[in-house]
């Protein structure tokens, strides 16, 4: 699943369980107002659990409910707990002639992506979950 992709199933299902305060959800029923794909929501869901984003309960009643504020649920939190690799990921192998113009060329790509990084990160870190909400209308 591309980041793209994962950040947003993952603030989609953080949406739908603010939407719902405090009433644990399933990931079925998160799935289902979701119109997605339970078993790859279930892995977004199992990262935010690890991230300490969503606290999950068992047994009957049991399900996902928020477990921060939304307002101090920062996008870049986040996207930071259901990515593994960076928005840009560059494959850079070693040179034997770091001169030669290959070798250039990758860490010319790599300082740009690492910079358009940096500054995706930054915006991402100052956007809560409660302006997402806020901005689509809880």
């Amino acid at each position: 699943m591309a980041a793209s992709k994962k950040l947003s199933l993952a603030v989609k299902a953080l949406y739908v369980l603010e939407k719902h305060k405090n009433t644990p959800l399933s990931s079925s029923q998160i799935a289902s107002e979701l119109g997605v794909n339970s078993s790859k929501l279930r892995r977004i869901l199992s990262l935010l659990v690890k991230s300490n984003l969503v606290e999950s309960t068992q047994g009957t009643g049991g399900g996902f409910v928020l477990k921060r504020d939304s307002g101090s649920i920062s996008l870049q939190e986040v996207y930071c707990s259901v990515e593994e690799n960076k928005a840009f990921y560059l494959d850079v192998h070693d040179h034997a002639d770091s001169n030669s113009s290959s070798s250039k060329m990758n860490d010319f790509f790599y300082d740009l992506f690492a910079d358009v990084q940096v500054a995706i990160e930054n915006r991402m870190g100052r956007i809560s979950l409660k302006d997402v909400v806020d901005k689509v209308g809880a």
